[in-house]
């Protein structure tokens, strides 16, 4: 068991050498999406900053080699869910308890501010457990959070304060669950309409049976037979209705699911994007 609790501090979209139209795309979509950082293991990224979390568009540019391992074969879509550690030496702590998770490793990518060049720096491990199939979970610590969270990036025209569910499709939800036990320890996980849920700060992370996922959100992307896939997010918004006359005026197609306005995955970059106030 683990004193670890559970937050998310990012969620990762994977759009590989396409940055720039993904970078539009999401500005269409009502984000103002920060100037590109690069990272000293070779990826690229834009990020849209939140209250407490925030959404990354990761990617490369042509001649620069992303050291991450699958980088480059990963699908275009949701791919990545990150949680807080809370101290840097996390890593060692949840090894010790025998938690699934890699050595830790450290890496930079400069911020441009008015007063200057400044370097953000972070310290990431991975979940090593093969219960994920695909896409990442990690953990990053911030040593400069400053660098980050600055107020100037939290205010976007659609109104999005954080994230609300990250929502992995499996076919045998439990395969998550177990992992997420130890991670978080054995009262971490309940059960949900359709699967499993992970509570996590202000976010839930959902594992709900394929049809469970279509029900909440439509159209989701494709999974291989027998896989699981990270496949929908849904962000908290100030105002849903404000949030629904930018995207129409954009001419972004968004059907509604209960509480959600969903945005399909050929507008998204690859995944359900659903807003909910």
């Amino acid at each position: 068991m683990t004193d670890l609790s559970p937050a998310i501090d990012h969620v990762v979209i994977t759009v590989a050498d396409r940055l720039d139209e993904a970078r539009d795309r999401y500005a269409r979509l009502g984000f103002d999406m920060t100037e590109r950082g690069h990272h000293t293991l070779g990826s690229s990224n834009h990020l849209a900053i939140f209250g407490q979390d925030y959404l990354e568009l990761l990617g490369y540019e042509p001649g620069r080699a992303p050291q991450q391992a699958g980088l480059h074969s990963e699908p275009p879509g949701l791919s990545g869910l990150v949680f807080k550690p809370g101290a840097p030496d996390f890593a060692e702590r949840l090894r010790a308890r025998g938690a699934p998770v890699g050595e830790a490793r450290e890496f930079s990518r400069p911020v441009s501010l008015p007063e200057g060049a400044r370097d953000a720096r972070f310290r990431t491990a991975y979940v090593t457990d093969p219960a994920l199939q695909s896409g990442r979970i990690f953990f990053c610590y911030h040593y400069t959070p400053e660098l980050v969270w600055r107020d100037e990036w939290r205010r976007h025209p659609n109104g999005v304060t954080g994230v609300a569910e990250f929502v992995f499709a499996s076919e045998a939800p439990e395969r998550m669950g177990g992992l997420f036990r130890r991670l978080f320890g054995p009262e971490s996980v309940r059960e949900t309409e359709g699967g499993l849920c992970l509570p996590a700060g202000p976010a839930s992370v959902l594992v709900l049976h394929p049809d469970a996922a279509a029900r909440r959100f439509g159209e989701i992307p494709a999974r291989e037979e027998g896989r699981d896939r990270m496949v929908a997010l849904t962000l908290h918004t100030a105002s849903l209705e404000g949030t629904a006359s930018l995207l129409s005026d954009q001419g972004i197609p968004t059907s509604q699911h209960g509480t959600r306005l969903v945005v399909p995955p050929a507008e998204a970059a690859g995944l359900a994007l659903a807003f909910t106030a």
